[in-house]
This record gives C-alpha cells, structure tokens and sequence, in this order.
C-alpha cells in the first residue's frame, strides 16, 4: 500500500473510532433527556477524543508490526538498513550542544566521553565538538570555560558563550550555523542531559552519506535508569508507550516524521538555507522569539523537499527525565507555551499536511486539558443541583473502559508484546517485576494526570495576560520535596480535589467512585510530590528491580562510563531478593 493510502486510512480510522466513541457519550449523556449542559459535556468530550484515537491507531499498528512483521524496523524505516556498519565516513559532522545556567561538569563529561569513542573509532578527525552557552550566571559561567579548556585539551572542541538569550535555543544554534554551520556536512544536536553511545552517532552519519536526501534522522530517545523514583516510574511508562506508538507512526508518516529536538542528526546545507526560523509578530509569551523550535524546523526541511525520519528502535540514544513532580511540571508549562505558538505557523505555505498533522498535534496536546477539567467542572455543577443520574448506569461503565484502553493502548501493546518474549522479559528485570512496574505506572498515571492537566489549563488561561516561563535551567539532580514547598506548589490542584471529593461523596457513593479517576490526583497532589522525590523509595525501587529499564539489566558502555547511581546500585536479575511471598515465574 501506497504512502498516502496509509495515511487516508489511518486518518479514517481515528475518524470513526473518535465518531464512535463522541457517539457513546451522546447515549451515556442521554439519561433522562438531553438538555444543554448534556451537549456542553459533549462538546468538551469531544475535544480530548482525537489525541485519544490517534494513540490508540498508532499502538495498534505498531503492536501489529512487532507481532507479525519479520523485521519491523526494516519495514517503516528501510533507509535505516542501507548504511553498511563497516563504511568508511568522508563528510564531517558538528556535534553541538546547548547549555543554559547548568551543571557543566555533567555535560562536558558525557560530551568528552562521546567524542573518544568516536576517536577510539578512527574517527577522530570527522567529528568536532561545540559547546553552545547562553549561561548568564558568573559563577556557572566560570566553571564552563574551566571544562571547555580541559575538553579542548582531549578532542576536537569549541566553546562560545553568548552573552544574549536572543531566540533562546533556536537562536542559539542559528548563531553557531552562520558562523561555523557551512564547514560541516552534519550537525547532531544534544542537550545538556544527553548521552549518545559512539556508534549510534556513526551509525547515523553513515545513514546521512548512504541517504542525500536525509534532511533529519531523529533517534529513539529512552530514560536514563534513575534513582529518583518520579523520573524511574515516568520514564518506565514513556518506554513501554513509545515502543509501539513510535513504530505506528512511522508506518504512515513514511517521509514526514517528528524531530524532537535532540539526539538526531541533521543535513547542515538545507538546515541552514530553509529552516529559519522567524520571529513572530506581537509580544510573548504568543509573539516574538519562538520557544519550541523542533517540529518547525522538521516541518521546513521537509518544506524544502528533504527526509524527515525517525528511527523507532531502542538503543544508544539517552536523556535524564525530571527527577520530581515540581520540576516535571516546570519543564511541561514550558512545552505548553512553545507549543502555543506553532498556531502561527500552521497556515504557512508550503507546508505539507503531515507537517501541519504534526504542529496541530503539539498544540492538542495541551488544548484537551481545558476542555477536560470544565467537563468535570460541569459534572460536579449537576452533581451540586441535583441534576442526577449525570450518566447513563449501563452505558457509563462500557464508556469508561473504552477511554481507559483509548489512553493507555500505547503502553498496554507495548507490555503485550514484553510479556510474550521471555528475551525481553529477562530485560526488564523479569515477568513479576516487570508487572509489577506496569501496575505501580498505571496509577501513578492516573494520579499525575489530573495533577497535570489543571496545571495546562491554568497555564494556558494564562497566556493571554502575558504569563510567561522563557529559557531556563533545570533542576537534574535528585532530591527530597519538603511537604509544605510541594502544597505551595500545588495548592490549588489540593483545593480542587478535596471541594470536588466532597461534592461526589455528597451526591452517592457510586459517584465518588466515579470521581475518584480524576479527583484522587488532585487530592494527592502534595503527598504525591513528596513520595516520588523521596530518596528512600527510589532506592527501594532499584534494589528490587521494580520499574527496571533494559540499560540495568544490561548496562551499556556509555551509560556504565556515566557513572549513573541507578547503576551502582542495581542488583543482576537473577540474585534480586524477593519480596516475601513472591515467586520467580518469568525470570
């Protein structure tokens, strides 16, 4: 089947499924009559449906890829199984990192290592270090030169510190083509918390010269394995979702795939010549410098007639998560805002439709949180004048299953497909660990969504009274979350969640187990932020495996060179101590 065949038929799929599922909340709604608060409710359900639906179709396709395909990866992405492994490297690749107000010893540490490898390779005189700095504290500031010095003492290295955060990242690496870009073929963009193996930069280099027409080749990002149980129980769920989903994707997005930002490899000429990124009109956070440049520039490369490719397969391509909830939501609200403004760019010329897929679908992300927290706010209106029963008995329970394997499909396809391959069991530290850990993501899923989605939405009522993040740095290192600092933070979710808990309870038990699916995360929001940033219950979960990464029960070359507690402190699968009770069925 032909490229655009599979996206109509995708585009159909999630169309009738979305059209399904908008129609059995019309029948749930129906329960005595239909009046305008019931067509509000529906509206606004309607509003979260796509993002749903597409994930769904996206898991079912690539669960039936990894199932039936004989080799998946060759299947949506063959440009990745012509570069041969041993082929001699003539063009010379840039690989360039940006820093901001960060811990330099880390990333000047992962960058040396990389380039040694590559060095070690016979490859020393291809590659070329850059350090790219908009740090604006002194003190940071000095430390960073100190590093540069010993970097470029190891490796072919440059360090620049720009005294102005003029386009923030974007402008950053703008700066660096004009004066550097048009000597190197490729440039591999890191950030600051990336860890790339040698041979997966070789890897795509090769892949660059095998493929002119490779504009973008963008990696399989995984976590780190962690200590902090936050960043440990997130990222456990990012990979199980992004294993299916990722490999859906490329099955119909073919030549127009995402770029994320990082830890992928681009072609510098084209970059360069097309994917500028202007300022907007206005003032921010919706004008002026724009903050999420990544899926613009893929939507511009491809604009100019070059592959945009993702690679969905694990492996050589790392990045640290947010170690608490606090610093997870900082870093979201600053997604939200870029995201914002791709509103501006959607209408471009040129662009092709998969290219605005892409910059819509950013911007969905967070438009279904508003429209999720009103049509709880309408539930607990009817609950409080007594316009009861809100949903129909029979119909209600099917509908909330049906959202529920909507939501998680991604990560259920994914666990499917784990289970079924004793490999890949024994990866994940073994079947009860690894169900375990399935169990422990789902709620905290579950918890952290409503947490989340209030915060968007009081974000993005936000934005028009001019509220703002910019560009800072992150906060990557583990530690604990004073209860009192975590209820300031999340006050507001915390009055939420015990006005809505007692409207429930008020109405009828059944009700307030309903409202627990949204309202035990905003109840729990504190207590939450507190546990996950414990220190002790991250190290409970690495000495037992649960929420294990396949790098822990193999640790790579690079992440073991990192140093990583996570590491340090894992016991081998096959000598973890049991909780009492428990067997070893799966291992």
């Amino acid at each position: 089947m032909g490229m655009t065949w599979r996206r109509r038929l995708f585009a159909a799929l999630v169309a009738a499924t979305g059209a399904g599922v908008v129609a059995l909340m019309a029948m749930t709604l129906s329960v005595g009559g239909f009046g305008g608060l019931d067509l509000a409710m529906l509206v606004l359900f309607a509003m979260t449906v796509p993002w749903y639906a597409i994930g769904f179709w996206n898991a079912a396709l690539g669960l039936a890829l990894l199932r039936l395909a004989r080799d998946p990866i060759g299947a949506v992405a063959p440009f990745a199984r012509r570069a041969h492994a041993d082929a001699p490297i003539a063009m010379r690749t840039a690989i360039v990192i940006c820093i901001r107000n960060e811990d330099p010893s880390r990333a000047f540490r992962n960058l040396a290592q990389l380039m040694e490898g590559l060095a070690a390779a016979g490859w020393r005189d291809r590659f070329h270090a850059f350090v790219l700095s908009d740090t604006d504290q002194p003190e940071i500031a000095a430390a960073e030169e100190g590093e540069a010095a010993a970097l470029a003492a190891r490796c072919p290295a440059t360090y620049r510190r720009r005294t102005s955060n003029e386009g923030f990242k974007a402008g950053n690496i703008r700066e660096f083509c004009l004066h550097w870009g048009r000597a190197y073929d490729f440039m591999v963009t890191l950030d600051a918390d990336s860890i790339m193996a040698p041979e997966a930069v070789l890897r795509l280099a090769r892949m660059m010269e095998a493929n002119p027409r490779l504009g973008i080749v963008q990696t399989l990002v995984g976590g780190m394995p962690s200590t902090s149980a936050f960043a440990r129980i997130f990222q456990f769920g990012m990979r199980l979702g992004m294993r299916s989903y990722t490999l859906g994707t490329a099955a119909w997005q073919g030549d127009c795939g995402p770029y994320w930002g990082h830890n992928a490899i681009l072609r510098l000429t084209p970059f360069i010549a097309h994917c500028h990124i202007p300022k907007l009109p206005g003032r921010p956070p919706l004008g002026g410098d724009v903050l999420s440049h990544d899926q613009l520039e893929a939507a511009l490369m491809r604009r100019a007639g070059y592959e945009v490719r993702v690679i969905p397969e694990e492996g050589g391509s790392w990045e640290a998560n947010p170690p608490t909830l606090i610093e997870f939501i900082r870093r979201d609200l600053r997604w939200c805002q870029g995201n914002m403004q791709y509103g501006s760019f959607i209408a471009m010329p040129g662009i092709l439709p998969v290219s605005r897929y892409h910059l819509a679908l950013a911007m969905m992300m967070y438009f279904g949180a508003p429209a999720w927290v009103l049509f709880m706010g309408l539930v607990a209106l009817r609950l409080a004048i007594g316009d009861t029963p809100v949903f129909d008995p029979v119909t209600g329970p099917v509908l909330l299953a049906v959202v529920l394997a909507m939501v998680f499909a991604p990560k259920i396809a994914s666990a499917v497909d784990v289970l079924l391959r004793a490999e890949q069991r024994r990866a994940f530290g073994g079947g009860w660990r690894f169900v375990a850990g399935f169990v422990l993501e789902f709620v905290f899923s579950c918890l952290l969504f409503p947490i989340t989605t209030l915060a968007h939405t009081v974000f993005l009522l936000g934005l028009p009274f001019s509220r703002t993040l910019g560009w800072s740095g992150q906060q990557r290192d583990d530690h604990a979350v004073p209860f009192l600092f975590a209820l300031r933070k999340v006050w507001l979710q915390t009055v939420l969640g015990v006005v809505g808990t007692g409207l429930f309870l008020a109405a009828s038990w059944e009700a307030w187990a309903y409202g627990q699916l949204g309202l035990a995360g905003l109840l729990l929001a504190a207590p939450l932020a507190v546990a996950t940033a414990s220190p002790w219950f991250g190290q409970v979960l690495v000495r037992y495996g649960i929420c294990r990464l396949p790098e822990e029960t193999d640790p790579p070359e690079a992440l073991v060179r990192a140093g990583l507690p996570a590491l340090a402190l894992r016991t081998p699968p096959s000598r973890a101590p049991l909780p009492a009770g428990a067997g070893s069925a799966g291992n």
